[in-house]
This record gives C-alpha cells, sequence and structure tokens, in this order.
C-alpha cells in the first residue's frame, strides 16, 4: 500500500497538486479500508432464493417468477456482488448486482446489468439504522423513450435470513409506481 500511495503522491504533485503527504496516505487509507458497513454486506454472504413480482405498467396485473442468488464479496471485502439467475417471461435470466460502501462519500453504491438489456443501472442510498432500510435512488435509460427516468429502490433487511427489495418506477406522466418486489431467504 505504501507503494501505491507513493505513486498517488507522485502523479498529484507532477499535475501541481502539491499537498501533504502524510495527509494524502491517511485520506486513501481511509478511503480503501473496508469498515463496519462493509462488514454489513458481508454478512449477506451465501445462496438466496428469490421470489419476485413485477409490474411492467401502473395497474397491469402481476408477473411472479423464482430465482436464485449467489452472494460473494469481492476485492478484497470491499464490494458485495450478487448474481441471480432464473427463467423470466420464458427465458434464460442472468443479473449481476455490485454493492458497495463509498468511505469518502459516505453513501451506498450499486449497479446492476442483465441479459434482458445493454445499459448498466447506477444507484446511490443512505442507511437507515433504525429502520435496517438502504433506500437508493437512480436514473436508468428506458428504451421506449431513450431517455433517462427516475427509479427508486428501498432494500430490508427484515432478518438474519430474510430481505425484501422493492423498486419504484416512473410512467410517461413522472408518476411513481411500484414496479418490482423481491423476497430473498437464505438458504440453510
Amino acid at each position: 500500500m505504501k507503494k501505491f500511495l507513493q505513486v498517488l503522491l507522485l502523479a498529484a504533485v507532477s499535475q501541481g497538486f502539491a499537498q501533504d503527504q502524510a495527509a494524502m496516505e491517511k485520506a486513501w487509507a481511509e478511503y480503501m479500508a473496508p469498515g463496519k458497513i462493509h462488514a454489513l454486506l458481508a454478512s449477506e454472504t451465501g445462496t438466496w432464493d428469490e421470489e419476485m413480482t413485477m409490474w411492467m405498467m401502473p395497474g397491469a396485473a402481476p408477473e411472479k417468477y423464482t430465482m436464485t442468488c449467489e452472494i460473494s464479496m469481492i476485492m478484497g471485502g470491499r464490494y458485495q456482488q450478487g448474481i441471480h439467475r432464473g427463467t423470466m417471461m420464458g427465458m434464460p435470466f442472468e443479473g449481476i448486482s455490485t454493492v458497495g460502501y463509498n468511505n469518502a462519500s459516505k453513501k451506498f453504491e450499486s449497479t446492476w446489468i442483465d441479459n434482458m438489456g445493454t445499459g448498466f443501472m447506477f444507484m446511490r442510498g443512505n442507511y437507515d439504522v433504525k429502520t435496517h432500510q438502504i433506500t437508493f435512488n437512480g436514473d436508468m435509460m428506458d428504451p421506449m423513450t431513450k431517455t433517462a427516468k427516475k427509479f427508486r429502490e428501498v432494500y430490508m433487511m427484515i432478518d438474519n435470513d430474510t430481505r425484501k427489495m422493492e423498486m419504484y418506477d416512473t410512467d410517461a406522466s413522472g408518476k411513481e409506481y411500484k414496479s418490482m418486489e423481491i423476497l430473498m431467504k437464505r438458504r440453510k
């Protein structure tokens, strides 16, 4: 790590961003160190069964699917990765989620990709210690309008082996509606 921090300092000095070396090393050490919140993410490691309900538009009939999710920690315990698999709309489905806690911004950050699209979803959120929930907000590209639209996700840590995710989309008028719910149960 010392060598990495020295390279960063040299780069900063060469670009005219001369800083106190000790302060820079301390800031980077704090930024890159997994902490208690990363341990919270690591506590979800394992295999989860998922019951998914989707609403394609406001007032639509719900569609139900079952999936599995393998959660592991990557990059030295800094990020949580979930590999989601199942069948959706008669097709094989695979999605990959990453969740991390940014020590500098003090926010959770999350990405999502799957085989039913070609874009990334990116979200930022805050953890509520009292309710054990992370509320994420983000934008995603609407394939119909080719414009970004807002969405919100609420991730609830119900107990050690139960999680619930609710996704709220926006319709053409910008009004929010519940578009997805996933109930996750950890396999024993």
